[in-house]
């Protein structure tokens, strides 16, 4: 057995945790785990050491991108009786008000968000996941918890002024 076979069943339920924060969605979420896991396996021979984890959350992170970007070709239909009506951000004080932040959030910036806070990668981790510096790692978690921290304390977002 390969040390990838050996180490992919242990990180599932990490696997699945993010890929349900990334898609709101329990079916998407474990879709892309499958597909994630399936091109794991396929590419196994690619895989030359290093971090398994690292590895696999990289290729979810790619497969949930390919999919909004898919997405983002379709019209979005919304059943209008199902929809939520809207809420004061801050007013009942559950997890909704973070969800809704989060929602908010750029896709880059929730993907560190949930990658940094909710799977306790470190930043370098977060960095090669994303492929991209630890210096921008930095900057968008920053932005992300401040954009959060707005929302959830019911605060206006500040505007630059221009000179």
């Amino acid at each position: 057995m390969t040390a990838v076979r050996r180490g992919l069943e242990p990180l599932i339920p990490a696997l699945r945790r993010f890929a349900r924060a990334l898609s709101r969605d329990a079916e998407t979420a474990d879709d892309l785990v499958q597909d994630t896991l399936v091109r794991a396996l396929r590419a196994e021979h690619l895989f030359h050491g290093g971090d398994l984890r690292t590895w696999l959350f990289t290729i979810l992170l790619n497969l949930d991108r390919n999919r909004r970007r898919g997405l983002s070709r379709r019209p979005i239909l919304t059943v209008i009786e199902d929809a939520d009506p809207p809420a004061e951000p801050g007013s009942d004080g559950t997890g909704r008000d973070i969800e809704r932040g989060l929602s908010l959030l750029p896709p880059e910036q929730r993907e560190v968000l949930l990658l940094v806070a909710l799977e306790g990668m470190s930043y370098r981790e977060a960095a090669d996941v994303q492929g991209v510096p630890i210096g921008t790692v930095m900057s968008r978690l920053s932005r992300a918890r401040t954009t959060l921290r707005t929302h959830v304390d019911g605060e206006l977002p500040k505007l630059r002024s221009v000179p």
